[in-house]
């Protein structure tokens, strides 16, 4: 069955990525790093935008309000006007840039960095920042099983998906261990409420859906030639959105770069907010 797919925001965004679902405002997130911009769409309304002083991998709500950043040199809090921005983990380094940004559901940041000695960080909300996984040189997604038993962690340049066994209450992540290959290079990812994880395939212009046991269930071509990112959202968590890119790409049609969205796909899991 082919499923449908709308542009929601004709963006042009030079590398969407980071979609994320605020169920405190029915609104979605989702950033453009090289275009250094933050941004929050109303569904069927406006796309509202933040320009930042530096690349923005991600940007996630806060249970405080305001958001917290995934900048190209650490972590940062921004109060609900956009206007005061504070250091939570400051961490630059020369060759490394913002990677994947995800919320677990006792409220912790994790991160990656992209690029050679790139890593997989943890960040409370005090502001302890701990290095689960070095050498990580494209850690694209990151996500979670229903009930919190698997983290899982997609890696663009070993085109795989692994699983890792996740200890909620003291958030440490272990055994990492493949779940799947996957046909091209995984970007981010997402997971529904039957534990399926779904994944933008960063050179093949699909999603790719795998079972719990890492089976290839569901294929779905997308018009625009390089997704990078996706998430379910909507009030119901039954849309999928996908972030594109258009950067390095000839002649790049209107929905490279786009924010696209695929309506009534699945059911997400809850997305959750920063406690810090």
């Amino acid at each position: 069955m082919q499923s449908q797919v709308d542009i929601a925001v004709p963006a042009q965004a030079r590398s969407g990525q980071a979609p994320t679902w605020d169920v405190g405002t029915d609104t979605l997130l989702w950033t453009d790093a090289p275009a250094h911009t933050a941004h929050r769409y109303v569904p069927g309304q406006t796309d509202h935008v933040m320009g930042l002083p530096q690349q923005v991998g991600g940007a996630k709500p806060r249970s405080r309000g305001g958001l917290v950043l995934h900048l190209a040199e650490g972590i940062a809090l921004f109060d609900a006007g956009g206007e005061q921005r504070t250091w939570l983990a400051y961490w630059a380094r020369d060759g490394v840039e913002a990677g994947a940004t995800m919320i677990d559901s006792k409220g912790r940041l994790w991160a990656t960095t992209v690029g050679t000695g790139g890593w997989l960080a943890r960040v409370t909300a005090d502001g302890a920042a701990s290095i689960v996984l070095p050498d990580l040189v494209a850690g694209h997604g990151i996500g979670w099983s229903p009930d919190d038993t698997r983290m899982y962690l997609s890696d663009g340049a070993a085109r795989r998906i692994d699983v890792l066994d996740f200890d909620l209450v003291a958030g440490t992540a272990g055994d990492r261990r493949a779940l799947c290959d996957v046909d091209g290079e995984p970007g981010g990812l997402c997971v529904d409420d039957a534990g399926r994880v779904w994944v933008a395939v960063r050179d093949r212009g699909e999603i790719h859906c795998y079972s719990p046991e890492g089976e290839l269930e569901r294929t779905i071509p997308l018009p625009a030639r390089r997704p990078t990112d996706c998430c379910f959202g909507g009030p119901d968590l039954t849309d999928l959105y996908v972030t594109t890119a258009r950067d390095g790409l000839p002649d790049p049609a209107e929905e490279d770069g786009a924010l696209l969205v695929l309506p009534n796909i699945g059911t997400g899991t809850r997305p959750f907010a920063f406690t810090g």
